[in-house]
């Protein structure tokens, strides 16, 4: 092709290239652009146009040899990947935040672009032309880059780096045009190339140059340095054992191996895969001493092949006994498929690594009798190291003294040298200065003992012995000139394959702990030894700088695919055919190529099938979900990183887009309507609005709603089915009665107390305790239907309040919920035994003195704190009782008063709040606390019980008291002149006669009566009868029952027969009459056991 021509595709490729790499910044786009670019055959001044590449080449190989040159050039392909990055970086629509500036402290900027000559200006010609203090940046008027200007650089770079790379790698098309660039290179290709001409017979000799002074290096296989490949060993050896060589290996530089080295050493992954030829057999090899018998034992010490009767003839002399042998006869075992043991020649699987016998490695050399001549010891009797001598014990695995293996043979020693110089003794590594036969140290022979005692026979000839039991000798001789030259001695292979194996193990340890602490997985740096493993190129920095190349280069070759899905019977099947020149390639991203590039164990073909194969199951996937669109499904999976959860989310959005655009529009959602034809619809809204537990719900719903004759609400229906799925049940709790107002609620629209079972609607419950907090005691807020909980139980009573306290919070206003914690607080103060209420207003304060006299600080009022009686001075300095008794006698219109007076003054006080009131006892004797709200018997102050109480034996389940039988509740039923008799029996005064002015017709006792449905104070009011000091009778006879109180008198001694029976029924159980007793005897009887149940405790009584 002309250059012409050539120029022209030269501007074709570069202008398209330029343009996608301007629009997307992405290298991989323009990657095949790029390869077209580097293959085209121009001079490199003519390629480039903006970078100085010719310049850059020379800068940085000048002066150096052919490894620092190609050392040089590795690097400066690192440097071109990282000045590629910050072109597409400033190209791509996505510029990253710091784009303006290049910092020099960035190690990576550190150790790969100003590491090289000429990388600086790669930043110039990209607009970093402001030189900071530290770093470079883009000039403060220009606030973006020249796209166009930047995409040609970055094409450039780009192209430059991948010639450079091929270059190293020896792939480029054309390397004679860097031949006045790199003369290196240029000098490998041409000594290539000479070599492969036939040799002229005529001039040969004539025009043949003379060798270089320095062997040239050959390039390596990618970005490394090969060494100079050895000579290859002699076909018949193993490379690794020495033993009898059956394949050989082109890929290891013709090396040849052994079956059971073969399967160990191409056991490695990045060997795996070699190909190897098999040797075919030649005729065998005769023994080097007798030359008859064919070879079976080869000796690496004195490199001899020998048969067994010369082996086990010439090994027999005490110097040669631990010289390290091999059998090679093993190699010709009975099956490919199994090895022999050297060592007890048990024949073992090919997969087996210790003899299932002797427990022997499997390249373990034969065991050689010692000194003495015995055969090999037991496991667990003592061991001589064969190093340096040493006896170990049974148990021991290594030597204590040099600490080498117990199956470990003899090191190899170098030969004992001429006269005059040092030489090591082969047991104890003792360095010898003088030559002798035997060591300084352990007085044992040295390896070569004959040569070194050749002057001996001059001082004592050998003793003479038959020919047949003398060994023939083998001292060694100068070799002839047209001999075969034998290789040098082998060291023990064994211990420098063990060697190697731990210290790649440890390099390999230490990269990946070093890979850690920077974030790179063992997956990641066991990939990258694969690609750099034989450079001195950490993997972590291989990583940061050529994987994202490599990805990219995955990516292009994978994109060469075209995957087709065609639907059948049984789903989708993916064919994999190669584009055409209108065909488009497949999208795949980085992340995807970095997965099957992990997987594929850093193998970059074995990737771009992996990635292939993982694409075409995502899309089989994405096929079955109902997306048909094969280029949305890719470009999802390329957006998303392959990850199939991420690209659902992609292709879902845009046929979520109208649910979003309806969920966000202002106007309110359309009430739910059960009787809409769409009943799927109307079942997915009450999913979705009211968090029903299942679509069954959701229809019975619907339906519950769609029956005639029904008022219920939505809320009401929905509250109901939550709860259960029994319609008979919902339709319970839909129709439910209150108890106030009988109306029908549903169960939601209900309120409960905690003290009892009944439900009231929320009206009747807010009005219920708006009134009695408003009008009543705080003791009168119990339950409207049963009014419960018993008032009277102190400890139900706290916890009914504490309860209430949160219902009444957000069903009362708040003013009312106020007054109700104002009388909740005055309940809690009454507890108090220093809370006073005080006689003459409804208020009520604490007491903290001890003083009689107090002042109630809301009437500033004064009053007595025993008595509670109003204040006066004569109460100075008096008691109570003698405070009364005075009145009594002086005070004339507490006279003018009477008896009315006296009970006035003895009237009812409040046992739970010590509350008194200038009330008579006559009338019902059930009386409620207006202050505790305390309900008890005026008579004996016992509290009243509206249900079964926990005294034994009783048995009454509504209101009731237990009054004892000196109570009023039962004297009041006496005749006057019966109780005047009980007080003349005990010689106690009363009254008959008013005093002096107080005799009325009416009684003027005051007394609690009902008016109107409220209690109010008013006098008794009854006619007065001659002979009862002017009360009326039930006034006198509490004036009289009072006086057997006040005298602790006993009723029971006037009780007839009938009335001791009931007495002792009512507190001793049921006393029966006795046989044979008579009246009288049983009367006596009863009396006796009835006198022994004390009288009230609680009745009042004088001081």
């Amino acid at each position: 092709m002309s250059g012409s021509a050539e120029s022209v595709q030269m501007e074709e490729v570069r202008q398209r290239a330029q343009s996608l790499l301007s629009s997307s910044g992405l290298a991989q786009d323009v990657k095949a652009e790029v390869l077209t670019l580097a293959s085209i055959s121009l001079p490199v001044s003519e390629k480039y146009r903006h970078l100085t590449a010719e310049e850059m080449l020379k800068e940085n190989t000048a002066g150096r040899n052919n490894l620092e040159a190609s050392e040089s050039l590795s690097r400066l392909v690192k440097a071109l990947s990282i000045l590629e990055k910050y072109g597409c970086n400033l190209t791509s629509p996505t510029r990253p935040r710091y784009w303006r500036s290049v910092k020099h402290n960035n190690p990576v900027f550190r150790t790969t672009v100003d590491a090289i000559k000429g990388g600086r200006r790669v930043l110039f010609l990209y607009g970093y032309t402001n030189q900071q203090i530290d770093g470079l940046s883009f000039p403060d008027e220009v606030t973006e880059p020249d796209c166009d200007v930047v995409a040609a650089v970055t094409l450039e770079v780009m192209t430059l780096r991948t010639e450079v790379d091929m270059l190293l790698k020896g792939v480029h098309p054309h390397p004679e045009c860097f031949k006045d660039i790199i003369p290196g290179l240029t000098l490998q290709k041409e000594q290539t190339d000479d070599s492969n001409l036939p040799a002229d017979d005529g001039q040969g000799d004539k025009l043949q140059a003379p060798p270089p002074l320095v062997k040239p290096t050959p390039l390596p296989r990618q970005t490394q340095l090969a060494k100079p490949p050895a000579a290859p060993p002699a076909v018949g050896q193993c490379n690794l054992c020495g033993g009898a060589s059956t394949l050989v290996c082109p890929s290891c530089e013709d090396k040849p191996f052994c079956d059971a080295c073969d399967d160990l050493y191409h056991r490695h992954p990045s060997r795996a895969n070699h190909k190897r030829d098999k040797i075919q057999k030649t005729q065998p090899e005769n023994c080097s001493i007798c030359g008859i018998s064919s070879v079976s034992i080869q000796c690496s010490t004195c490199i001899q092949r020998l048969c067994l009767n010369c082996d086990r003839l010439f090994h027999s002399h005490p110097d040669r006994r631990g010289h390290s042998r091999t059998n090679l006869a093993a190699a010709s075992g009975p099956s490919p498929s199994s090895w022999q043991c050297a060592h007890c020649t048990t024949v073992n699987e090919m997969r087996a690594v210790l003899c299932t016998t002797c427990d022997r490695p499997r390249l373990a050399t034969p065991a050689i009798a010692g000194h003495d001549g015995s055969g090999p010891t037991s496991q667990n009797t003592e061991w001589q190291c064969k190093s340096c001598t040493v006896v170990n014990q049974g148990s021991s695995i290594l030597c204590e003294v040099c600490e080498r293996p117990r199956l470990a043979t003899r090191p190899p020693v170098p030969p004992a040298p001429e006269s005059g110089s040092k030489w090591t003794c082969q047991f104890c590594t003792f360095v010898n200065s003088k030559p002798s036969v035997v060591c300084e140290m352990c007085s044992l022979p040295s390896k070569d003992a004959s040569a070194v005692s050749a002057p001996q026979p001059l001082q004592q000839p050998p003793l003479p012995q038959p020919p047949l039991q003398q060994p023939p000798s083998f001292t060694k001789e100068q070799p002839d000139l047209g001999a075969k030259p034998q290789p040098k001695p082998r060291a023990n292979l064994d211990l420098t394959r063990q060697k190697t194996m731990r210290e790649d193990g440890l390099a390999l340890i230490h990269q990946i702990r070093e890979a850690e602490k920077r974030g790179v997985s063992p997956e990641e740096v066991y990939a990258a030894l694969s690609m750099c493993g034989g450079s001195s190129t950490n993997p972590c920095d291989w990583l940061t700088s050529e994987l994202p190349h490599l990805l990219d280069e995955i990516c292009a070759m994978a994109a060469s695919v075209q995957l087709t899905c065609r639907p059948g019977n049984g789903g989708s099947a993916v064919l994999v055919d190669r584009d055409g020149p209108e065909q488009n390639g497949v999208k795949l991203s980085r992340a995807e190529a970095k997965l099957a590039w992990l997987a594929a164990g850093g193998n970059k073909d074995k990737a771009v099938r992996q990635l292939l194969r993982d694409r075409q199951v995502k899309m089989r996937e994405l096929h079955s979900l109902g997306f048909q669109d094969m280029s949305q499904c890719e470009e999802a999976l390329r957006q998303s990183g392959g990850d199939i959860k991420g690209a659902l989310s992609l292709l879902q959005r845009p046929l979520m887009e109208p649910f979003h655009q309806r969920i966000w529009l202002d106007q309110p959602e359309p009430p739910i309507n059960p009787k809409h034809p769409d009943k799927q619809r109307m079942c997915r809204r009450l999913l979705a609005l009211y968090d029903l537990p299942s679509w069954g719900r959701c229809e019975l719903a619907l339906s519950l709603l769609q029956e005639p004759d029904v008022n219920y609400s939505l809320e009401d229906v929905v509250q109901a089915v939550k709860e259960s799925q029994d319609r008979e049940f919902i339709r319970r709790l839909l129709n439910t009665e209150c108890p106030v107002c009988l109306s029908i609620f549903p169960r939601s629209k209900m309120q409960s107390l905690t003290s009892c079972q009944c439900s009231v609607c929320h009206e009747c419950f807010r009005q219920h305790f708006t009134i009695a907090v408003r009008d009543k005691h705080i003791r009168d807020m119990v339950c409207p239907a049963c009014s419960e909980p018993d008032i009277n139980d102190p400890e139900q009573l706290d916890s009914y309040f504490s309860t209430l306290d949160i219902q009444l919070r957000d069903c009362l206003e708040p003013e009312v919920y106020e007054l109700f914690h104002k009388k909740l607080t005055e309940h809690a103060l009454m507890k108090d035994p220093k809370f006073l209420w005080c006689c003459h207003c409804t208020s009520g304060f604490i007491n903290d003195g001890n003083q009689l006299k107090v002042t109630c600080p809301s009437c500033r009022k004064s009053f007595c704190a025993q008595c509670k009686k109003p204040w006066e001075p004569q109460h100075q300095d008096v008691s109570c009782e003698q405070f009364q008794l005075w009145k009594r006698e002086n005070d004339p219109e507490y006279q003018r008063q009477g008896l009315a007076g006296y009970l006035r003054d003895n009237g009812i006080t409040c046992p739970e709040c010590k509350f008194q009131y200038a009330l008579t006892k006559g009338g019902c004797m059930h009386f409620t606390c207006s202050q505790c709200r305390h309900q008890f018997c005026s008579g004996c102050n016992n509290p009243y019980y509206k249900m079964e109480c926990k005294i034994p034996l009783c048995k009454f389940p509504g209101l009731h008291a237990h009054h004892p039988r000196d109570c009023l509740f039962y004297l009041r039923d006496w005749d006057a002149d019966r109780l005047q008799a009980l007080l003349q029996r005990s010689g106690v005064p009363f009254n008959t006669d008013p005093s002096n002015e107080t005799q009325t017709d009416a009684c003027g006792v005051m007394e609690q009566k009902d008016e109107g449905g409220q209690p109010a104070d008013s006098p008794c009011g009854l006619q007065t009868q001659p002979g009862q000091a002017g009360l009326c009778m039930k006034h006198y006879r509490e004036y009289l029952v009072s006086l057997i109180n006040d005298h602790s008198l006993d009723p029971a001694v006037l009780y007839e027969t009938q009335e001791l029976v009931v007495a002792c029924q009512r507190y001793l159980g049921d006393l029966r009459k006795g046989e044979g007793e008579d009246d009288n005897a049983f009367s006596a009887r009863l009396l006796k056991k009835l006198m022994e149940v004390p009288l009230g405790e609680k009745v009042p009584r004088s001081k």
